[in-house]
């Protein structure tokens, strides 16, 4: 599917707020109806802030926004929606094109592009500097430019690092795996320690995972597709690419009993059930495992080939305003709220990155907050093409994983999978 076609700005396709209130209500909202227009009722004007997930930003942080909000503006209400990501770009496709659309809306890194391409979000180059001067990580702010313009800015990040469990390490006799090579083997040597029972995984991995998956091309100097001369070139089947490929697939059919068609939606509860050692997740994964189970809660950052911290997808957000907001001004103090010192550090202190990197050591000293922090170091974005997103809603990552974890041969795959990215990302509107 072509995003840019999707989302592209015609009046034929500009829907109505009725149409847009009739949307897929599979959202919860602070305040107010669930409309995503800006509105005046009884002469106070409600802004609409969109966020994505149900629990991704956490109450406490929703909470301040919309008590700060009306302390701050007087007559003035912030109302938070909250969309499901399976329906956000459903959503925003429709919302962004009515004549009342939210005002600020939250997008998932990779979503960015999509957007800023077409003239969805406000051009914010000129004000930037009202946001802060350290704002980061470098590779959100590039996800929300376009054509040498910002568009949208980062929200938070979270960075994919390895939860696991202390007493399953002990048992086993095996070390925090220092090098890339040392994590498979003990993902494969947890698995068989617990032959006995047949759901157990060293390591939790379904077949389709592929935010995970793509850290072993990363870790390997590979890469998903890059530029040359213009026009996208897959490089799922160069040979670094290759090599990491070949090494997670191992990891697919001997440390794992995931299902191989199994995405990476919740990947704690094999954890939370005593049925994985290990899993992989962004840092705000860890107020999922259960209570009972969190002393025995490790964290390390995946390692690379050499040591250190391999490149990992770097999950998170980016936040835009609507550019047919008829509210820019008070949409633009929506951001500076956000940005604003206190806010920043209430991110940071409940463990996601936060834009300015100022008080990321507010996301603590323990295990966790280090593995988020080394993790966040060294992370890589997917290709920033617009049509990425098309990419991702046409599950052509999931298709590949999936057949990798089946078994079917590496090279021959990626070959076939390149041509399939290049057709996608190069396709025109």
């Amino acid at each position: 599917m072509n995003i840019k076609t999707t989302v592209s700005f015609t009046v034929a396709s500009v829907l109505t707020a009725g149409a847009l209130a009739a949307c897929s209500s599979g959202s919860t909202t602070t305040g107010g109806n669930t409309s995503g227009a800006a509105a005046t009722t009884g002469g106070a004007t409600t802004i609409n802030l969109w966020l994505a997930g149900k629990e991704d930003t956490p109450k406490e942080l929703t909470d301040w926004l919309t008590k700060t909000w009306a302390t701050k503006y007087p007559g003035s209400t912030l109302k938070i929606t909250h969309i499901d990501w399976p329906e956000l770009t459903t959503r925003l496709n429709t919302a962004l094109q009515s004549d009342t659309p939210p005002d600020v809306v939250e997008v998932g890194n990779t979503q960015a592009a999509a957007y800023t391409s077409v003239g969805a979000f406000t051009d914010l180059t000129s004000k930037m500097s009202e946001l802060g001067s350290d704002i980061g990580p470098k590779s959100f702010i590039e996800s929300g430019e376009w054509d040498g313009k910002n568009y949208a800015v980062p929200y938070y990040w979270g960075s994919r690092y390895i939860f696991y469990s202390k007493k399953a390490f002990k048992d086993a006799g095996i070390a925090v795996p220092t090098t890339l090579a040392d994590f498979d083997k003990a993902a494969v040597t947890l698995k068989e320690k617990n032959a006995g029972n047949t759901k157990y995984s060293g390591f939790w991995l379904p077949g389709q995972d592929w935010r995970n998956g793509i850290s072993w091309i990363f870790a390997n100097g590979g890469n998903i597709a890059t530029q040359e001369n213009g026009k996208w070139v897959g490089q799922l089947a160069s040979p670094n690419s290759v090599k990491g490929l070949t090494e997670w697939q191992n990891l697919a059919q001997k440390a794992t009993t995931a299902p191989k068609d199994g995405k990476d939606a919740e990947p704690w509860t094999a954890f939370n059930n005593g049925e994985s050692a290990m899993f992989m997740a962004p840092s705000w994964a860890r107020w999922s495992v259960d209570k009972a189970k969190t002393a025995d809660l490790g964290a390390f950052a995946l390692p690379g080939v050499d040591g250190g911290a391999a490149p990992v997808f770097a999950g998170g957000s980016d936040l835009g305003i609507a550019a047919k907001s008829k509210n820019q001004d008070q949409a633009f103090d929506v951001l500076k709220l956000i940005y604003s010192d206190d806010y920043q550090k209430l991110l940071a202190k409940n463990g996601l990155g936060p834009a300015n990197s100022s008080f990321t050591s507010l996301m603590g000293t323990d295990e966790f907050a280090k593995a988020a922090i080394a993790a966040a170091s060294n992370s890589k974005l997917t290709p920033t093409s617009p049509n990425w997103a098309g990419v991702e809603t046409s599950n052509v990552m999931e298709a590949f994983f999936g057949k990798l974890a089946s078994g079917a041969d590496v090279a021959t795959t990626a070959k076939e999978t390149d041509a399939a990215l290049e057709k996608a990302l190069n396709a025109s509107s």
